[in-house]
């Protein structure tokens, strides 16, 4: 009797009833039936297939001039792989040797400002693990920061006892090539104010901050900075620490605030000074003018034309096989929640 009554005592862990704890609220439980999956799939169709259509459209106005010039402007007289890659490295790694190139340009078609001028690198792999690592974004922000860089930075922490301000290895490989434009003898100006996102400018590097013992060691990777301007003017730097997810990749010089007419002859002076040689990297240099959707991008309006297509094709099949081999349907009523609405 004893037991009996303990036992009935236990509380039970069975929750109390609602409707709300076992999901049985009234709720939207559509049923697919032919007609709506056909329908849904033209409404696809209707609407992915014409954004396709625009977006290739805009893609196809935008005007882009790309001249690849690392070779070019370091010619070769070797036809063997090896002995022109000896040539050209021994050259762009002698500091005395002559990195002047220059190129002439053809306007394609008419470019309407503003025109971004880009130089484009393939074969550099910015989203390595341990590059992309090499960083402290703290010492880009605060100018009395003095903790230790060397698990973020090394091996560009330290210039003997005194930090390098700033440090790691996606700084210490700034992109250094310089591009000097004209038109008939008259320099083409390129505005390279304001080409860095606002929030790296007013947040991530500091007003205060300066660069310090930079490119001053053994090994010099790339571009120098101005030690008497804070970091949060360095644009080209700015740009070049937002570091790329693919190994081609395209980061933005300046802006031409001018029109170019079509066959206007433009000439490009470049300052080769940036080392692509030694990992067999590419450079180009790009002149493109931007649509509603950006710059030239294929991609997108052919992925929205292939999706709207695919549609329109699944919604044919459907009411092909609908109309040549019928299936019945079930009742709904068997449906669960139609035998026991309740839960009861």
């Amino acid at each position: 009797m004893g037991e009996g009554t303990s036992s009935s005592s236990k509380k039970s862990r069975k929750p109390d009833y609602s409707r709300f704890t076992q999901q049985e609220l009234p709720a939207c439980k559509p049923i697919l039936t032919p007609q709506w999956v056909v329908t849904a799939f033209i409404f696809l169709g209707i609407v992915f297939i014409p954004i396709g259509l625009a977006s290739l459209s805009a893609s196809e106005k935008v005007v882009e001039i790309v001249d690849r010039y690392d070779e070019d402007c370091i010619p070769t007289n070797y036809s063997k792989p090896a002995l022109a890659y000896h040539d050209r490295v021994t050259h762009i790694q002698n500091n005395k040797s002559n990195k002047t190139c220059i190129r002439n340009l053809i306007v394609p078609k008419k470019m309407k400002h503003p025109i971004y001028v880009y130089y484009q690198l393939d074969n550099f792999y910015q989203n390595h693990r341990r590059y992309v690592k090499s960083r402290n974004d703290e010492q880009l922000r605060d100018p009395n920061y003095k903790d230790d860089l060397k698990k973020t930075c090394a091996p560009e922490d330290m210039n003997g006892n005194e930090p390098v301000i700033p440090c790691g290895l996606i700084a210490w490989s700034l992109f250094n090539d310089t591009y000097g434009f004209s038109i008939k003898g008259i320099p083409l100006p390129i505005n390279r104010k304001n080409i860095s996102w606002p929030s790296d400018r007013k947040h991530k590097f500091g007003s205060n901050v300066y660069p310090k013992n930079f490119q001053k060691g053994g090994l010099i990777g790339g571009g120098k900075l101005n030690e008497s301007i804070p970091l949060s003017e360095q644009e080209d730097l700015q740009i070049w620490m937002r570091t790329a997810a693919l190994p081609l990749f395209r980061k933005l010089y300046g802006k031409v605030e001018y029109d170019l007419e079509a066959n206007e002859k433009i000439t490009v002076v470049i300052q080769n000074h940036y080392n692509t040689y030694t990992f067999g990297g590419k450079k180009s240099l790009v002149l493109s003018t931007t649509t509603w959707i950006g710059g030239r991008n294929n991609f997108l309006g052919i992925a929205y034309l292939a999706v709207g297509g695919i549609c329109l094709f699944v919604a044919i099949t459907f009411i092909l096989m609908y109309v040549i081999k019928p299936r019945p349907f079930g009742d709904p009523a068997y449906l669960s929640w139609n035998l026991n609405p309740t839960g009861n």
